[in-house]
C-alpha cells in the first residue's frame, strides 16, 4: 500500500489494447512537480476479471439466480455451452495478450473455440488475412468469441460495450435528468464489478482526491457511477472530473445536480487546473466549475497555460502494459491498426496547425491554441518511453500533424538511428511531397490517416478545408509510393450538398481505391456541434438550428435543419455498402446506383479522373526545390574509373561512375569533370549529412564550371541516385 495525492482514473469503457493516454500525460506532469499520483485503468480490469474462468463462472451463475428473462440467439448459445466458454477463456485472453502465441493454429482450425459466430462470406478472410496472416486470423476470431460472449451479457446489462458503457445518456444529453434517473437504480452486474475493482485501488493506494478521465460519452455513466460510489462511502476524498467530454459538451453547466457527485469539473488541459486544485486555493482555479451556495459557478483566473515543453514525460507506470488485449473487431486495415498491438501515445503539438475546418471545434483550445513541440524534444519522449514500457509502437494523436515537424522529425529520428513504428493524422496538403514521403516512411511511419471529408471541390471550399479533390489524389499517390498506408476520413450530408454531389463524392474515392491511392476509409455523416464555425453562423451555411432548449447539463451536437441539401439519410447504408466492397479490392465495375435502394443520379465524374490528375503531375524543377534540403539517409560513395578515350589534348573525355547500391550495381558512363566532381560532392554529403541544399549543390556546380546544372539534373546518373535514396526535403 502506498499513500498517493490523487488516483487518476479512466472509467470504463475506451479500448481494450492499448490505454487512453490522459491519465500518463497527467502523472508525467505531476513528476514533474514532484506530486505523487497512481492511475487505473477501470475498462481494462472489469474486463479481465469478467473474461477469466472464475469471472464468467461467477457470471453465469448470476444468471442463473437472478430473474434475467430467458435469452435466445447467439446469447442462449453462449448460456448452454458455458463450460466450453469456461474452460477457454483464459487462453484466449491470454493469447490476445500477445502469450501461446502457437494456440493460432489451433484457433484458425475451429475446433478450439466455441463457434457460434461465423462468417457469411469466407473470403472475407482470406482477403483481411490471406494465407500467411495466421496470427492477425486468430486474433479476429478470438475478438468475435468474445463479441459472443458480450451477447450475453448485453442480454443482462444492455448498456454493456468493449468500447463504450451506457453511451446513450451521455449522447447529446441536454439535460441530466435521464443520466440521474438511471444512476438512482440498483447498480448493475458490470457496475459492481467496476465498484469491487475501485474499491481495491482505493485501499491499495488511499488516495486525497479522485481525477476521473471521461474521453467520450461511452465513458460518463461510469464515471458518475464511480464517483456516487465515493462520495458515500469515501467523504474524506475530492472527485475531479475532466476530459474531452466535459471539455466539449459541458461549457454551459448549470445543473447543480452534478455537484452530488463531483466536487469540481475542470475544461481543456487538465495540467494547470489540476495543480490549482491540489494545491488548495479555490480562489485561484483554472477553468473549473464547482457549487457554492448551490449555484454552479465558473471559475477561471486566465492564467496562461503550462507550456507543452514543461509537461513532462507520459508515464505509463501502474499501468498493466503486458495485460491490454490486441483485437481485431473489423477487417477494416486502419481499424485494425488502432485495435491490434500496444502503442506509446505522443503528441508532436497542441491544437490544429490550420485550425479552419467549418465542421470542427475550431473555438475550443485543444484545436485552436497551436504549440508545437521540437523534434528533438519528441525524441528525447520517444527514448524514454522506449525504455520504460519496451514498445517500439508510436501513436501521434495530434489533430492534424505538421508537415514541417513530421519532416524535423524523421530526420531527427535518422540521425539517432532509432528504429521505431510510427502513424498519425494528417491534412492531405501539397506539404506531403514524395520525398517527403519517403523521408517518413524510412523514419518508421507505416499509416497516416486523412480528412479527405467530401470529393467535392465547392464543399471542400465551403468547409475551409483548404485541400483540392487533385491535392488529395497527388499527395495519397505520394504515400502510396513511398509504402505508407492511407485511411481516409469521408464525410457526407454537410450542409447544401446534393444529392449529385454525394454520388460524385462516390465515384472519386472508388477510383482513389481502383488506383491504390486509399486502402482504408471510412463514410462519417456531418454532424453539427456548438463550436464549430457552422454552430457559430448557421445562417452562413443554409442551416436552421432545431434544438430544443437547453436543459442545463450537456450541449455539442445541434439538431438542425439543412435547408439547401438533399435527404441524406438515403445515402448511408449504400455508401457503406459499396467502401466495403472498395477496400476489398471488389464492385468496381458495379454502376454507382446499384449500391442505393433509392433512385440516384448517374455520376458526372469522368471514369479515368483520379488517373488524369495523376498525370498532370507536378515537376521536380530546380525552380521549386531549390531551397530544398539535400538528405541521402544510407549514402553510397562511388568509384570512379577511368576510360580509355582521350581527346585530342588527352585529357579523359569521360569516366565510369560505379555505386554499389543494396540490390543492384549501377555504372554510368559520364563527362570526366562531372565524374570526379559528383565523387567529391557526395564525400562531402556523408560528412555534413543533412546541412546542404540543391541550391548549394547548384552554386558548387557552377563555381567548377561544368556547365549547365539543369542538365545534369536531368541526367540518368542524377535520376538514379533520387531512386536510390537521395532526397529533397
Amino acid at each position: 500500500m502506498e499513500n498517493v495525492s490523487i488516483l487518476l482514473v479512466t472509467p470504463p469503457f475506451t479500448q481494450l489494447n492499448t490505454p487512453y493516454p490522459a491519465t500518463a500525460y497527467l502523472k508525467g506532469f505531476l513528476n514533474t512537480i514532484d506530486i505523487r499520483s497512481a492511475q487505473t485503468d477501470l475498462g481494462l480490469e472489469v474486463i479481465l476479471r469478467l473474461f477469466s474462468s472464475d469471472g464468467l463462472r461467477d457470471f453465469f451463475s448470476y444468471i442463473d439466480k437472478s430473474s434475467v428473462t430467458k435469452v435466445g440467439g447467439i446469447a442462449a448459445r453462449v448460456s448452454d455451452m458455458r463450460e466450453s466458454y469456461i474452460s477457454t477463456i483464459d487462453m484466449a485472453i491470454s493469447y490476445l495478450q500477445g502469450r501461446d502465441r502457437s494456440l493460432a493454429y489451433l484457433i484458425c482450425d475451429g475446433d478450439f473455440l466455441p463457434g457460434i459466430r461465423r462468417y457469411d462470406d469466407p473470403d472475407d478472410l482470406e482477403w483481411a488475412f490471406g494465407t500467411m496472416g495466421i496470427q492477425d486470423k486468430a486474433r479476429h476470431l478470438v475478438t468475435q468469441y468474445l463479441e459472443d460472449i458480450s451477447s450475453l451479457i448485453t442480454a443482462v446489462d444492455p448498456s454493456f460495450g468493449f468500447s463504450r458503457y451506457a453511451e446513450h445518456l451521455g449522447r447529446s444529453a441536454s439535460s441530466f435528468d435521464e443520466l440521474f434517473g438511471e444512476l438512482r437504480k440498483t447498480p448493475t452486474y458490470i457496475d459492481r464489478l467496476m465498484l469491487e475493482i475501485l474499491d481495491e485501488k482505493i485501499a491499495c493506494y488511499r488516495p486525497l482526491w479522485l481525477g476521473f478521465s471521461v474521453p467520450f460519452p461511452g465513458n460518463l455513466y461510469s464515471a458518475f457511477r464511480c464517483a456516487a460510489h465515493v462520495r458515500k462511502n469515501y467523504p474524506h476524498i475530492r472527485i475531479e472530473m475532466g476530459g474531452g467530454f466535459p471539455t466539449t459538451e459541458l461549457r454551459q453547466l448549470s445543473d447543480p445536480r452534478v455537484f452530488d457527485f463531483f466536487h469540481y469539473i475542470t475544461l481543456d488541459d487538465g495540467e494547470l487546473p489540476l495543480l490549482r486544485l491540489l494545491s488548495g486555493n479555490e480562489e485561484n482555479l483554472v477553468r473549473t466549475f464547482l457549487q457554492e451556495n448551490g449555484n454552479v459557478v465558473y471559475r477561471d483566473s486566465r492564467e496562461p497555460d503550462i507550456p507543452m515543453c514543461e509537461r513532462g514525460v507520459p508515464d505509463y507506470e501502474g499501468l498493466p502494459l503486458d495485460k491490454y488485449l490486441s483485437v481485431i473487431e473489423m477487417i477494416n486495415p486502419m481499424h485494425a491498426l488502432w485495435s491490434n498491438g500496444r502503442w506509446n501515445k505522443l503528441t508532436l503539438a497542441h491544437g490544429c496547425y490550420w485550425g479552419k475546418c467549418a465542421f470542427c471545434d475550431g473555438s475550443l483550445d485543444y484545436i485552436g491554441r497551436y504549440e508545437p513541440l521540437s523534434a528533438s524534444e519528441i525524441v528525447d519522449r520517444m527514448e524514454v518511453l522506449l525504455r520504460k514500457t519496451g514498445e517500439r509502437g508510436f501513436h501521434f494523436v495530434d489533430e492534424a500533424a505538421p508537415p514541417v515537424l513530421l519532416k524535423e522529425l524523421s530526420l531527427e529520428l535518422i540521425r539517432r538511428k532509432m528504429t521505431v513504428v510510427w502513424w498519425t493524422n494528417i491534412r492531405f496538403e501539397k506539404s506531403f511531397t514524395k520525398d517527403l514521403c519517403r523521408l517518413m516512411k524510412r523514419a518508421g511511419c507505416i499509416a497516416v490517416s486523412g480528412g479527405q471529408e467530401t470529393a467535392s471541390d465547392r464543399l471542400l471550399k465551403l468547409i475551409n478545408k483548404g485541400v483540392s479533390v487533385a491535392q488529395v489524389a497527388r499527395v495519397t499517390d505520394n504515400f502510396m509510393q513511398a509504402g505508407i498506408m492511407v485511411h481516409a476520413y469521408l464525410m457526407y450530408g454537410f450542409p447544401s450538398q446534393t444529392t449529385q454531389e454525394t454520388i460524385d463524392s462516390l465515384e472519386i474515392v472508388r477510383q482513389l481505391f481502383l488506383n491504390g491511392l486509399v486502402q482504408s476509409a471510412f463514410w462519417h455523416r456531418f454532424a453539427l456541434t456548438a463550436h464549430s464555425p457552422v454552430g457559430k453562423a448557421p445562417e452562413k451555411y443554409s442551416v436552421r438550428i432545431t434544438e430544443p432548449p437547453f436543459g442545463g447539463f450537456a450541449r455539442n451536437d445541434m439538431e438542425f435543419e439543412d435547408k439547401k441539401g438533399a435527404d441524406h439519410s438515403l445515402f448511408g447504408e449504400g455508401l457503406r455498402r459499396s467502401l466495403y466492397n472498395y477496400m476489398r479490392g471488389a464492385g468496381f465495375d458495379i454502376p454507382l446506383q446499384k449500391w442505393f435502394d433509392c433512385s440516384v443520379p448517374r455520376t458526372s465524374i469522368p471514369p479515368n479522373y483520379i488517373e488524369r490528375l495523376l498525370n498532370i503531375g507536378e515537376k521536380d524543377t530546380i525552380e521549386k526545390a531549390g531551397h530544398l534540403r539535400l538528405f541521402w539517409p544510407d549514402i553510397v560513395l562511388p568509384c570512379v574509373t577511368q576510360t580509355s578515350r582521350k581527346n585530342k589534348e588527352g585529357r579523359q573525355n569521360s569516366v565510369y561512375v560505379v555505386f554499389r547500391f543494396k540490390n543492384d550495381d549501377m555504372s554510368f558512363r559520364i563527362r570526366a569533370d562531372w565524374g570526379i566532381w559528383i565523387e567529391k560532392y557526395l564525400r562531402k554529403m556523408s560528412k555534413s549529412r543533412d546541412n546542404l541544399f540543391l541550391s548549394d549543390m547548384e552554386a558548387d556546380f557552377v563555381s567548377n564550371h561544368l556547365g549547365d546544372f539543369n542538365a545534369f539534373l536531368s541526367s540518368p546518373l542524377w535520376n538514379a541516385l533520387r531512386e536510390q535514396g537521395l532526397l529533397l526535403v
